[in-house]
Order: structure tokens, then sequence, then C-alpha cells
């Protein structure tokens, strides 16, 4: 239960993002993608192939970052608490994952500039539907 709250304090937070993205923070971000993240969500984006079905571990492969995979569905919260906490942590329900958390890796504002990194690539059309999903969850919050 312990682990529970300490889940809860973390989620609320997460920190906000920045309407207005300089090109620095969107370069930090592409770097800091190349080194941490592209392993397995590939170069350019793309995610492991067959990415909506289980591995032989049981494990999903990792998702596409780009316009054809889910990114865009979740809010900032979401993607900050997933890549700072990893999967496992924030599904919970003993939910496994091979992405492990960027928190001791990564700073906040490293993470940040990795997703806006990530969603300076898609169309205007997902970056909309992802900030009104963003706005929503942000109304949502006490």
């Amino acid at each position: 239960m312990r682990a529970l709250i300490t889940i809860a304090v973390v989620l609320a937070a997460a920190p906000a993002f920045a309407d207005d993205i300089s090109t620095a923070t969107i370069q930090l971000g592409q770097q800091l993608y190349a080194t941490n993240c592209a392993a397995c969500h590939c170069t350019n984006l793309q995610g492991q192939p067959d990415w909506k079905h289980r591995l032989a571990n049981g494990r999903m492969p990792a998702p596409p970052h780009d316009v054809t995979g889910h990114t865009w569905h979740h809010s900032d919260r979401d993607l900050f608490n997933l890549t700072k906490l990893g999967v496992a942590a924030v599904v919970g329900d003993g939910y496994e994952s091979d992405m492990s958390a960027f928190g001791g890796k990564l700073s906040d504002d490293e993470i940040k500039a990795v997703l806006d990194y990530i969603k300076s690539t898609w169309p205007a059309r997902a970056q909309q539907s992802q900030a009104k999903i963003t706005a929503a969850d942000e109304a949502s919050q006490p």
C-alpha cells in the first residue's frame, strides 16, 4: 500500500510542459533520445517490429513514438511518468516491461526535452489531439 501512495505522490508532481519549445530544447531531446531511447524505439521513432503483439517472454515490444503509435494518445503527465518511473511502476499490478525507469538517469528537464522532441515530429493534427488530452488531464487534477 505504501508503494501505491508513493507513486500517487510522484504522479501528481509531474512538471508542467512549456507551450513554446526552443530549437535548443528539441535538439537536446533528439540527442538524448538517440542515446537513451533509440536502441529500443528505433532511430526514426518507428518502434520495434510487430509492436502490438507480445514477445516470446510475454512482454510488449517497444511501441513507435511517431504518429503511427499511440504515444500521442497520452497526456504529458502520463508520458513523463511512464518515462521517469518506468511502465511497470505506472501500470502496477505486477505488469512486466522491458522499459526501465529513467528517473535515475535523466533529470526532469531532460525527460521533458526528449518528450518535446518526440512531440515535435508529429503532424499538427496529432499535436493538437495530444494537447487536448493533456488539457483534459490537467483540468481533472485537484
